[in-house]
């Protein structure tokens, strides 16, 4: 009878390195840099929307068509929004690869996060961009006097 030698259980299994970029590790550093922004971002926008001024009863359409005049708002919103459903869909995708065994099944999921994050990040930016309040105004509306100049 020969003796064979198993491996100890817990030694590190010997993969190959794979060439090109690591890719789990900049996901990894994004969700770190970008959750540090996304504090700052977002801390500033509830300050500025809930405690500056008015407080909440500032805000109103006039308020956010005011915010949305100014381009620095502007790439404020898009940068959070940005950085927020990049941040999500990554940790939706490393949810996905943690829990779902089948390959193919992990394969959709993966893609219908990254559409769907693609879709609204789309969608969201052009709204920021593309906002306009004198769309549709009537002359029986408040803001119709702010359209006309």
């Amino acid at each position: 009878m020969t003796a064979e030698t198993i491996a100890d259980p817990r030694s590190p299994i010997a993969r190959p390195r794979r060439k090109g970029p690591n890719l789990e590790k900049w996901g990894w550093i994004y969700m770190r840099v970008s959750g540090v922004i996304l504090v700052v971002l977002i801390f500033g926008h509830l300050f500025v929307n809930l405690v500056a001024g008015e407080g909440i009863r500032q805000i109103d359409f006039a308020f956010v068509a005011g915010k949305y005049a100014s381009p620095f708002w502007q790439w404020w919103d898009v940068l959070m929004l940005w950085l927020a459903l990049i941040h999500g869909a990554n940790g939706m995708r490393t949810i996905i690869n943690d829990y779902v065994t089948h390959a193919g099944t992990r394969r959709i999921l993966v893609w219908t996060v990254g559409l769907a994050a693609a879709f609204l990040i789309l969608l969201g930016t052009l709204v920021v961009f593309t906002f306009d309040p004198c769309i549709g105004v009537t002359e029986t509306s408040s803001l119709w006097d702010m359209c006309q100049g």
